[in-house]
């Protein structure tokens, strides 16, 4: 294969108009001629498995009559509207709706508990919520709690506390006229799932779409082709759903797949089936489970996919190996931030994959590898991933975004030239990013070595009967290396800030320990608690096999499940607090001081 990245790379030019709208470019423009208004927009599907289609035409004039009952309602421009809603065709008139307004979207997740729904509505000072059965327990009780709500409008909701969605829309006009907006207005407030405490808003504007649609024609091979039929596993509530999905496919105008019941994996291949899909995008614990639960979709459905993106954690050599062997599809795995999308990546037929690595910068974005102390990191060298405000050309890239919310960079650009990512990698001579964890993650043991999770994590995961592995620092105080603590949930509570766990204990450097959780079959037959010392034991056993032994885990706990964040990624900041507290609980108490006489 022809290696085209430098070509790409270099001659790639950014062209954001100064007027830009993500509601024009994702929906009214499609319905400037009628054949493109009969283009579909969503295939959609409910609980019950009832499908529907809808058009540009049929998503422009409900949007176009929610935008007038949200200006009735008092909304205006800079407002915040939160989205609470899964996979549904509401879900992006609702969109549409606000950015025509000038409005900002707040979207959330409906998996996200009540605590965390009210922190983030309050915090945003959101006016209106959208939300549908599949959240209102937890939203409409936290909308209760935020005085600054006015309302909240409720799909398929019989609730006192909520406006119906079908009377607000039929009394609405079907026409509005965009409200005009720069590409650097802010569009939408996204909320970085929080590991140490509550979650940071993130701004990003208009222009930040642009911005991403790189990364996204180039891990999705090239997308789109004429008969290309996209779905993501993602929500739409998370930045992975919305720029990896439902975004870009509204703006290339092609076909996006919208399921609320897919939610075994049987149902999934299905639907990959059924509507043929071409391109998914998904991240690597949705891909793992898939292939885990059916490793012979292959054979078992008649699937169309040519690509897929698998973005939101690392994907490591062995996951995609098995990808390409089970689905005969080559994964480009993606990486990127709420504060800037898809910045570095594969494309398989552009450039050649190297299994394990990051990819290369993708074209338009400038991103080099930083020591501490600030200055380019040689090849070879770990260092902190930077992105530079500017392209190669001296352009602004119009991925970053405009700062935090209530933060000192909010409603204007990043500060500085660099923006620093906390994520750790570095660089090969050809231009490869490999990945080695955050910055908060990363701990030093005894002998001066240092411990990269995410390195561990991987090669641990080929052992025989793991379902999923977190490694944290560990005091080790009264546990001997190699003891197993019995099976438990995962720990409850929000993570400390910094480096919780890592600092030596007593003069003592930390060790190393796996949290692990097992496949359901792994489990069968024998007596539990003795079958998982045992397990405990032929994971320590695989780990001296294909770790330095300074890798390999001293302790190993087994629990029933990880604490996840609602992107389905271990929060190890979790676990690194419950080994703090359990440090503390083992220190000996101190005696009391005696004042001296």
């Amino acid at each position: 294969m022809e290696d085209q990245y430098q070509a790409l790379y270099t001659t790639f030019r950014w062209w954001v108009p100064q007027r830009f709208n993500i509601a024009d470019a994702c929906c009214r423009r499609w319905t400037a001629t009628s054949a493109d208004a009969r283009r579909i927009a969503l295939y959609a599907e409910n609980m019950h498995g009832e499908r529907e289609v809808w058009t540009f035409a049929r998503l422009h004039e409900y949007a176009n009559r929610l935008s007038n009952g949200l200006r009735r309602m008092g909304v205006q421009r800079g407002d915040r509207v939160a989205i609470a809603l899964p996979q549904r065709p509401e879900a992006a008139v609702a969109h549409i709706a606000v950015y025509q307004l000038g409005a900002i979207t707040v979207p959330l997740s409906t998996r996200l508990p009540g605590d965390v729904v009210e922190q983030r509505l309050r915090d945003s000072e959101s006016r209106i919520v959208l939300v549908d059965g599949m959240a209102a327990e937890t939203v409409l009780p936290a909308a209760d709690r935020c005085p600054l709500l006015r309302q909240a409008i409720g799909i398929d909701l019989d609730d006192e506390r909520v406006l119906s969605w079908r009377t607000l829309i039929a009394r609405q006009e079907s026409v509005f006229d965009i409200h005009p907006t720069g590409a650097n207005d802010p569009a939408i407030l996204l909320y970085k799932t929080g590991t140490t405490g509550p979650a940071r808003g993130v701004v990003l504007s208009h222009g930040s779409l642009i911005g991403n649609l790189p990364g996204v024609v180039a891990s999705q091979d090239w997308f789109p082709q004429p008969t290309d039929v996209l779905w993501t596993a993602s929500e739409w509530g998370g930045g992975h759903g919305l720029f990896d999905g439902l975004l870009p496919a509204l703006y290339f105008g092609q076909p996006l797949v919208a399921s609320r019941h897919a939610s075994t994996p049987e149902q999934v291949f299905e639907l990959l089936e059924r509507y043929q899909v071409t391109n998914a995008s998904l991240q690597p614990a949705a891909l793992r489970g898939l292939l885990d639960a059916v490793p012979d979709a292959a054979t078992r459905y008649k699937l169309s996919l040519r690509a897929m993106a698998v973005g939101g954690a690392h994907l490591d050599a062995a996951l995609a190996a098995r990808c390409e062997h089970e689905l005969g599809v080559v994964p480009n795995e993606t990486y990127g931030q709420a504060e800037v999308r898809a910045i570095i990546g594969h494309s398989r037929h552009k450039w050649p994959s190297r299994p394990g690595s990051m990819g290369r910068p993708y074209p338009g974005h400038q991103v080099a590898i930083a020591t501490p102390q600030g200055h380019p990191a040689p090849p070879g060298t770990v260092g902190e991933i930077v992105v530079n405000r500017y392209d190669i050309h001296g352009h602004a890239d119009p991925a970053l975004f405009l700062g935090y919310w209530r933060g000192e960079e909010a409603g204007r650009p990043v500060s500085g030239t660099w923006h620093h990512t906390g994520d750790l990698a570095r660089v090969d001579d050809d231009g490869y990013f490999w990945y080695a964890g955050r910055i908060e993650d990363v701990f030093l043991v005894d002998g001066g070595h240092t411990v990269v999770p995410d390195e561990v994590e991987a090669v641990l995961r080929g052992c025989p009967g793991i379902e999923e592995v977190a490694i944290v620092p560990s005091a080790g105080l009264g546990t001997n290396p190699g003891s197993s603590a019995s099976a438990g949930p995962a720990g409850a509570g929000s993570a400390g800030a910094g480096s919780a766990g890592a600092d030596s204990v007593n003069g003592r450097l930390p060790v190393v320990k796996a949290y692990v959780t097992r496949r359901m079959a792994s489990t069968e037959g024998g007596e539990a608690g003795r079958d998982d010392e045992d397990f405990a034991q032929a994971l320590r056993d695989y780990a001296s096999q294909h770790l330095p032994a300074w890798q390999v885990p001293a302790d190993v706990e087994i629990m029933t499940a990880l604490p996840m964040t609602v992107n389905g990624t271990v929060r190890r900041m979790a676990l690194r607090f419950r080994e703090e507290e359990s440090a503390r609980r083992r220190l000996p108490a101190q005696a009391p001081t005696v004042p001296a006489p």
